[in-house]
């Protein structure tokens, strides 16, 4: 699994939680797609979607690509208008990151 030091970091300060019932995280996307970013890994499909009354995302997909290693990094997440944040799924090289992979207890 690649270092996501970022993406440890978002735990530290409770920007994402591990919520193992869900295998997934909640946090805020563009939190979690920043973090990507800052990695290496650069935007090539970002993507939301409208199905609700108030035309608010109740979901998207981003995927990125680190050109340096090859490696693909994906995040799909799932809005809903009664949370505060999403629950977000995170893969790279289709590896799920999940809070065991980064040491959660």
């Amino acid at each position: 699994m690649r270092a996501m030091m970022g993406f440890k970091a978002l735990r530290e300060h409770c920007r994402v939680t591990w919520i193992e019932r869900e295998r997934g995280w909640i946090g805020m996307p563009e939190d979690v797609v920043t973090v990507l970013a800052n990695e290496g890994f650069t935007e090539c499909k970002r993507e939301t979607t409208t199905s609700r009354r108030d035309r608010q995302p109740a979901g998207g997909v981003w995927q990125g690509v680190d050109a340096r290693t090859g490696s693909v990094a994906s995040a799909v997440w799932i809005s809903h208008a009664a949370w505060p944040r999403a629950l977000v799924f995170l893969e790279v090289d289709g590896e799920a990151v999940t809070g065991s992979a980064l040491g959660a207890p």
